[in-house]
């Protein structure tokens, strides 16, 4: 899906100017106008390379870390809660360029979320993001456990 001037307009807000999401050198380089789908890219560059020289794990996972729950507010809309609940890193690879990660949240997915919160109170739905190289290889994994429920009142 293309991206609209909407969703352009505030990835580029959301990259350049929030300070905690600008502070992990990541850049959000699409956001598809329903926001089903984001990608992201983290650099190598001097604000997130190391002391070893690759790139540092905190920009990986600050740069992937509020994908999920953002996307998930937008196509949820103002009657659910959503929360990020936990999460892990591993590394797999040291970045030594450029590594990309891909965000789809699908209908069926919306569809499980809506059908287990008719039956539950709240639920945690855990989403697994792979940073990876332009070759495809992957360089970390992060795992996201995401807590959502119906808003009260």
């Amino acid at each position: 899906m293309p991206e609209s001037l909407r969703t352009k307009l505030t990835r580029i807000a959301y990259t350049y100017f929030f300070p905690a999401y600008r502070g992990t050198g990541g850049h959000i380089t699409y956001a598809s106008d329903d926001w089903r789908e984001v990608r992201v890219e983290v650099p190598l560059s001097r604000r997130t390379k190391n002391y070893v020289g690759t790139i540092f794990g905190g920009s990986m996972y600050g740069a992937v870390d509020p994908i999920y729950m953002v996307m998930l507010i937008k196509l949820l809309g103002p009657g659910y809660v959503v929360w990020d609940k936990s999460a892990t890193i591993r590394f797999r690879k040291p970045g030594r360029s450029t590594l990309h990660a891909h965000f789809v949240i699908d209908d069926a997915e919306l569809d499980a979320i809506r059908d287990a919160l008719r039956e539950q109170p709240a639920i945690d739905r855990t989403y697994t993001i792979q940073l990876t190289d332009t070759a495809g290889v992957v360089h970390a994994e992060v795992e996201k456990v995401i807590h959502i429920r119906v808003k009260r009142g």
